[in-house]
Formats: structure tokens, C-alpha cells, sequence
């Protein structure tokens, strides 16, 4: 299992509801949780590996030692969403890549855990905006896309060294060839 980077087309794939849970999801979950501490991250979504099913995991606190804060979330949903706040964002998917995106303050948000029990959250700031980012990447979504006009132009050539990147891997053979990006 691996971290797929943009323009990867997986990274634009509307993902599919999880409709069973079993050992196989189970240990996809434990796998993305050890890729994301292993890449620093706090949340990882499933189209992100290449999956095409609505499971994300999260550790809010990015600690593995801190478990309690650790979330893996199937189909999870943003059910409301308050206020309006700009703050640094990143993203696996785009390693170096950062910039200020507006995302809603407050969230309250609804999944199921890997027990299939129905839980509900609402959390502000941070843990809001990284629910934010992984449930976008379910739906195909990706923080480049909200942007503003002056952060898509200061990010343009780094964005353009990733299309290179995605480019020289499919000639490598390292990606298939015929995987076209949806830019």
C-alpha cells in the first residue's frame, strides 16, 4: 500500500458506500493508520491508496502513541456545517504543497466505526477542517480545487512538477500506461 500523488486519476474517483465490514476492512484500516503516521499525516482517505470505497482514517492529534484520538470513519458524512474560517492546509497527496483554504469552522459529521455502530461528531478548528479534507477526498474533491485565484497561481509550477512526475512515471512503467489524470 502506497500514498498515490496527484494527478493520479484514483484521487478524482467518486468512492463507492462500504457495504460490509470484515477482517479484510479491518486490516485496511490498520495498514492506512501505520501509512499515515509513516508519512506524518493526520487523516487518510481511501481513494488516496487507490481504494475506491468511503473509509477514511484520522488521528487528530497525529501521535500514534495517542490511540484515543484516532478515528476510522465508513461512510462518513458532514450532516452541518457553521462558520467559515481560512487556515494552512496539506495534503498527502501533494507532499510540499501548502496553502490557506476556507473550510467551514464547525462541523458535525456522522459514519460508522469498524464495529458498525452509528457514531456522531462535532468538532471545530482543526479536527473540523481535517473531516473536511478527507470526506472531500471521498467524493473525488481535492484542496486544490478551493483554492483561491492567487494560491492556484503561487502553486501553479509546483502543480505543474507533479503532472512531470506523473508523466515520467507511466513512461517508467511504474504507472500503468493509458492511466489518464483528470486535471
Amino acid at each position: 500500500m502506497k500514498i498515490l500523488t496527484y494527478p493520479h486519476p484514483a484521487l478524482r474517483a467518486k468512492c463507492k458506500p462500504l457495504t460490509g465490514l470484515d477482517e479484510a476492512v479491518r486490516t485496511t484500516a490498520q495498514q492506512m493508520l501505520a501509512l499515515m503516521y509513516r508519512h506524518e499525516g493526520l487523516g487518510l482517505a481511501a481513494p488516496q491508496v487507490g481504494l475506491d470505497f468511503r473509509m477514511i482514517v484520522i488521528n487528530f492529534d497525529g501521535d500514534p502513541l495517542v490511540t484515543q484520538a484516532e478515528v476510522v470513519a465508513i461512510n462518513p458524512v458532514v450532516i452541518e456545517s457553521k462558520g467559515i474560517v481560512k487556515d494552512r492546509e496539506g495534503c498527502l497527496s501533494f507532499p510540499g504543497l501548502y496553502q490557506d483554504i476556507r473550510r467551514a469552522k464547525t462541523v458535525k459529521v456522522q459514519y460508522y466505526t469498524l464495529d458498525g455502530q452509528l457514531n456522531e461528531m462535532v468538532c471545530s478548528d482543526l479536527a473540523a477542517r481535517i473531516w473536511q479534507h478527507e470526506i472531500d477526498h471521498l467524493n473525488g474533491g481535492l484542496f486544490i480545487d478551493k483554492m483561491g485565484p492567487l494560491a492556484r497561481m503561487s502553486s501553479k509550477r509546483t502543480l505543474e512538477g507533479f503532472v512531470a512526475d506523473f508523466a515520467e512515471d507511466v513512461k517508467k512503467g511504474t504507472i500503468p500506461a493509458g492511466t489518464e489524470p483528470k486535471l
